[in-house]
Protein backbone atom coordinates (compact mmCIF):
# COMPACT_ATOMS: atom_id res chain seq x y z
CA UNK A 1 0.00 0.00 0.00
CA UNK A 2 0.99 3.50 -0.48
CA UNK A 3 -0.02 6.78 0.94
CA UNK A 4 0.88 9.74 -1.50
CA UNK A 5 0.47 12.89 0.33
CA UNK A 6 1.33 16.60 -0.72
CA UNK A 7 3.78 18.64 1.76
CA UNK A 8 6.55 17.02 3.93
CA UNK A 9 6.13 15.72 7.70
CA UNK A 10 8.90 18.06 9.69
CA UNK A 11 7.12 17.63 13.19
CA UNK A 12 8.17 14.41 14.43
CA UNK A 13 5.36 14.07 16.94
CA UNK A 14 3.13 13.45 13.26
CA UNK A 15 6.12 11.71 12.11
CA UNK A 16 6.79 9.06 14.96
CA UNK A 17 2.72 8.43 14.97
CA UNK A 18 2.57 7.41 11.01
CA UNK A 19 6.07 5.18 11.38
CA UNK A 20 4.31 3.44 14.36
CA UNK A 21 1.49 2.12 12.58
CA UNK A 22 2.94 2.28 9.10
CA UNK A 23 5.72 -0.05 9.53
CA UNK A 24 3.53 -2.63 11.46
CA UNK A 25 1.25 -2.99 8.45
CA UNK A 26 1.00 -5.99 6.07
CA UNK A 27 1.33 -5.44 3.56
CA UNK A 28 3.54 -2.26 3.97
CA UNK A 29 2.60 1.43 4.00
CA UNK A 30 4.83 3.47 2.34
CA UNK A 31 4.96 7.12 2.18
CA UNK A 32 5.35 9.35 -1.23
CA UNK A 33 5.45 13.25 0.20
CA UNK A 34 4.83 15.54 -3.40
CA UNK A 35 5.80 19.28 -2.93
CA UNK A 36 3.05 21.75 -2.17
CA UNK A 37 1.85 23.91 -4.56
CA UNK A 38 2.73 27.70 -5.10
CA UNK A 39 0.59 30.40 -5.70
CA UNK A 40 -3.49 31.33 -5.48
CA UNK A 41 -5.63 28.48 -4.20
CA UNK A 42 -6.80 27.14 -7.21
CA UNK A 43 -3.39 27.18 -8.97
CA UNK A 44 -1.80 25.69 -5.53
CA UNK A 45 -4.79 22.69 -5.91
CA UNK A 46 -4.14 22.26 -9.70
CA UNK A 47 -0.32 21.89 -8.77
CA UNK A 48 -0.43 19.46 -6.08
CA UNK A 49 -3.56 17.64 -8.20
CA UNK A 50 -1.12 17.00 -10.93
CA UNK A 51 2.00 16.02 -8.31
CA UNK A 52 -0.36 13.70 -7.07
CA UNK A 53 -1.49 11.93 -10.15
CA UNK A 54 2.16 12.33 -11.65
CA UNK A 55 3.02 9.76 -8.28
CA UNK A 56 0.13 7.37 -8.71
CA UNK A 57 1.85 3.90 -9.84
CA UNK A 58 0.05 2.69 -13.22
CA UNK A 59 -3.04 0.31 -12.57
CA UNK A 60 -3.30 1.94 -8.93
CA UNK A 61 -6.39 1.45 -7.00
CA UNK A 62 -6.63 5.19 -6.17
CA UNK A 63 -8.56 5.95 -2.94
CA UNK A 64 -8.92 9.90 -2.51
CA UNK A 65 -9.18 10.89 0.96
CA UNK A 66 -12.16 13.68 0.61
CA UNK A 67 -14.10 14.93 3.30
CA UNK A 68 -17.06 14.16 1.16
CA UNK A 69 -15.74 10.59 0.78
CA UNK A 70 -17.71 7.39 2.18
CA UNK A 71 -17.11 7.23 6.35
CA UNK A 72 -17.06 3.94 7.30
CA UNK A 73 -17.14 2.34 10.85
CA UNK A 74 -14.46 0.19 11.86
CA UNK A 75 -15.38 -3.53 10.76
CA UNK A 76 -16.78 -1.80 7.51
CA UNK A 77 -13.79 -0.28 6.57
CA UNK A 78 -11.96 -3.83 7.22
CA UNK A 79 -14.02 -5.50 4.82
CA UNK A 80 -13.64 -2.58 2.21
CA UNK A 81 -9.91 -2.35 2.99
CA UNK A 82 -9.94 -6.93 2.11
CA UNK A 83 -11.60 -6.19 -0.90
CA UNK A 84 -9.48 -3.34 -2.18
CA UNK A 85 -6.42 -5.75 -1.28
CA UNK A 86 -7.80 -8.36 -3.26
CA UNK A 87 -8.23 -6.51 -6.59
CA UNK A 88 -4.35 -7.21 -7.47
CA UNK A 89 -3.71 -3.43 -8.03
CA UNK A 90 -1.77 -1.54 -5.93
CA UNK A 91 -3.59 0.37 -3.39
CA UNK A 92 -2.70 4.14 -2.92
CA UNK A 93 -4.51 6.33 -1.01
CA UNK A 94 -4.58 10.43 -1.48
CA UNK A 95 -4.26 13.07 0.49
CA UNK A 96 -4.35 16.55 -0.72
CA UNK A 97 -3.12 19.53 0.88
CA UNK A 98 -4.29 22.87 2.91
CA UNK A 99 -6.33 23.23 -0.67
CA UNK A 100 -8.52 20.02 -1.04
CA UNK A 101 -8.63 17.60 -3.84
CA UNK A 102 -8.43 18.70 -7.54
CA UNK A 103 -11.12 17.58 -9.52
CA UNK A 104 -9.24 15.58 -12.22
CA UNK A 105 -7.70 13.50 -8.80
CA UNK A 106 -11.30 13.04 -7.44
CA UNK A 107 -12.16 12.10 -11.35
CA UNK A 108 -9.58 9.71 -11.25
CA UNK A 109 -9.72 8.07 -7.71
CA UNK A 110 -11.45 4.23 -7.74
CA UNK A 111 -12.96 5.24 -3.89
CA UNK A 112 -13.15 8.19 -1.38
CA UNK A 113 -13.13 7.87 1.76
CA UNK A 114 -13.56 9.94 4.29
CA UNK A 115 -12.44 10.06 8.11
CA UNK A 116 -15.52 11.13 9.56
CA UNK A 117 -17.16 14.72 9.17
CA UNK A 118 -14.48 16.80 11.14
CA UNK A 119 -11.57 18.86 9.69
CA UNK A 120 -8.55 17.63 10.12
CA UNK A 121 -4.98 18.68 9.34
CA UNK A 122 -3.45 17.66 6.39
CA UNK A 123 -0.25 16.14 8.01
CA UNK A 124 -2.34 14.64 11.38
CA UNK A 125 -4.79 12.51 8.92
CA UNK A 126 -1.53 10.45 7.38
CA UNK A 127 -0.90 9.11 11.57
CA UNK A 128 -4.68 8.70 11.62
CA UNK A 129 -4.92 6.55 8.18
CA UNK A 130 -2.04 4.31 9.18
CA UNK A 131 -3.62 3.32 12.54
CA UNK A 132 -6.70 2.71 10.84
CA UNK A 133 -5.38 0.45 8.03
CA UNK A 134 -3.57 -1.49 11.16
CA UNK A 135 -6.78 -1.70 13.16
CA UNK A 136 -8.48 -2.76 9.48
CA UNK A 137 -5.80 -5.18 8.93
CA UNK A 138 -6.30 -6.33 12.47
CA UNK A 139 -10.00 -7.17 12.70
CA UNK A 140 -9.34 -8.87 8.73
CA UNK A 141 -6.78 -11.39 10.91
CA UNK A 142 -8.37 -11.61 14.07
CA UNK A 143 -5.78 -9.96 16.86
CA UNK A 144 -6.94 -8.43 19.41
CA UNK A 145 -5.88 -4.39 18.64
CA UNK A 146 -9.68 -3.92 17.85
CA UNK A 147 -11.82 -4.48 20.92
CA UNK A 148 -15.54 -4.34 19.61
CA UNK A 149 -17.84 -4.80 22.16
CA UNK A 150 -16.31 -3.38 25.12
CA UNK A 151 -18.78 -3.15 27.89
CA UNK A 152 -20.51 0.37 28.46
Amino acid sequence: MRLIAVGRMKDRVERDLFQRYAERLSPRLDLVEVAEGRGAPAEIKRREGQALLSALPDRAFAVALDEGGRAHDSLAFARVLERWLGLSRPVCFLVGGAEGLDGPVLARADDTLSLGPMTWPHMLIRGLLAEQLYRARAIASGHPYHRAGRPA
